[in-house]
């Protein structure tokens, strides 16, 4: 429950690099309000977010880490309860943006449309998997950086990629902000595997290792030190691979 939680207002905190890097809306200089209170006639789920962007449109973002054949009948529940609750608000004429943000490990295989009678409902979806990692690595943009993780790699490597993410995240933070953007980056990390090779990248640049953000795996310290300068060396000529410069 407490994940759950935390990934909540992980989104919370990416919504607008989300709208920008993933769904080509701007709304960076524009006011937004949560209404998760407001719209309490819907089933509550963690990873909901549903914003008024300035009174211009709405915003729903729904965040799946599996498949789920419901979530066309889901997506318009949240539709019509959305739309009634602008009807009693006087603001039924705002357009609603739907989107399903995939992060899932496994292919996404469910519909994002519905189709009856005289009812034709769709929504929009964003599989992370098929987003190219490069678009959000090239940003100075802690968020960015962050939402890198659910990313395509390509044929780049894991280690590699995970490596220039945190050393980014490191020099554009201080140690507070770069601690708060490693539990983000070894949260949602976890949709991909990536936990075991996240703690051994934080390793190699953090003195503390007691103080280690992460609680999820165990690590061998004895180990790790002994081939901190050895890795270090290798992650120069990495770097250089990937074609980015720290």
């Amino acid at each position: 429950m407490k994940k759950d939680l935390v990934s909540k207002e992980i989104i919370k905190e990416l919504v607008v690099d989300i709208a920008k890097y993933l769904l080509n809306l701007d709304i960076e200089n524009k006011k937004i309000e949560f209404l998760d209170k407001e719209l309490s006639i819907i089933e509550k789920r963690e990873a909901d977010v549903i914003v008024n962007v300035e009174d211009e449109f709405i915003l729903h973002l729904e965040i799946q880490n599996q498949n789920d054949k419901s979530m066309p009948y889901r997506m318009l529940r949240y539709y019509q309860d959305i739309l009634f609750t602008l009807f009693k608000n006087k603001k039924e004429d705002l357009p609603i943006f739907q989107y399903v943000i995939y992060i899932g490990k496994n292919r996404a295989n469910f519909k994002t449309h519905l189709k009856r009678e005289e009812l034709e409902f769709r929504y929009r979806l964003i599989d992370m998997k098929k987003v190219d990692c490069n678009v959000l690595l090239s940003q100075n943009n802690p968020e960015a950086l962050v939402l890198a993780i659910l990313c395509d790699f390509k044929d780049k490597n894991p280690k590699d990629v995970v490596g220039y993410i945190i050393e980014k995240l490191k020099e554009l933070n201080d140690e507070n902000k770069f601690r708060k953007y490693m539990l983000m980056l070894e949260t949602l990390s976890s949709n991909r595997n990536l936990e075991k090779i996240i703690k051994e990248e934080e390793m190699l640049r953090t003195t503390a290792y007691q103080e280690l953000p992460s609680y999820m795996i165990g690590v061998d310290v004895g180990r790790a030190e002994g081939k901190i300068e050895g890795k270090i060396e290798g992650k120069i000529e990495a770097f250089a691979e990937l074609g980015l410069s720290k």
